[in-house]
């Protein structure tokens, strides 16, 4: 994780909260999750911020667990959902999951705050971490040109689809397009892989 990313989030980690959760709900994501998603499975959202989805997913029948690289947005996921399961883990290494341990791996808008050369890593891990026949949700925040920096510091890194699309070639693709986002306004690439068998 991108260490200024990861300082900005730490730092305005409840005024970034407030913000998320005083938007409206990401109905466009909430869709594609029940259309892909394996009901009932075993569910990890990636980079869970301060715990939206974790407890939308488990309110809709996905058994989730939510994990950051931010102790200031865990601090303020478990303060909000105190009955649900988050711990501290950062892309790409992801340490203490096992390969295989999910049925469902939700990761939105995240990987655009990695160094451009974790990006591969990052996909090819969270890929690893999903059963076989298991469904990966994956969106960023599409960057054009060089990699910018918002005005909190935070990264959002300029690179090729090709190269995410590179780590999933083994996977089946269910899902590959360029939105608006519908929450946020901003150019998203989504993808939902299926990890083969």
């Amino acid at each position: 994780m991108d260490r200024a990313t990861l300082a900005a989030y730490d730092k305005q980690a409840a005024a970034f909260a407030q913000d998320w959760h005083d938007q409206p709900a990401p109905v466009d994501l909430h869709e594609l999750v029940s259309r892909y998603f394996i009901k009932g499975g075993a569910t990890a959202d990636i980079g869970c911020g301060s715990g939206r989805e974790v407890a939308w997913l488990n309110a809709n029948g996905f058994a989730a667990e939510g994990f950051d690289a931010s102790d200031g947005l865990l601090t303020e996921a478990r303060t909000r959902y105190p009955e649900l399961r988050f711990a501290h883990a950062e892309l790409p290494e992801l340490a203490g999951i096992a390969a295989a341990s999910f049925d469902n791996v939700l990761c939105e808008t995240v990987i655009m705050h990695l160094d451009p050369a974790q990006v591969a890593p990052s996909v090819r891990r969270m890929l690893e971490i999903t059963k076989p026949g298991g469904v990966l949700y994956l969106s960023w925040r599409v960057t054009d040109g060089a990699d910018q920096r918002d005005a909190h510091g935070r990264l959002y890194a300029a690179f090729d689809t090709a190269r995410v699309r590179a780590e999933l070639a083994g996977a089946e693709m269910l899902l590959d397009e360029e939105v608006v986002s519908a929450s946020s306004g901003k150019v998203i690439h989504r993808l939902v892989a299926r990890r083969g068998g």
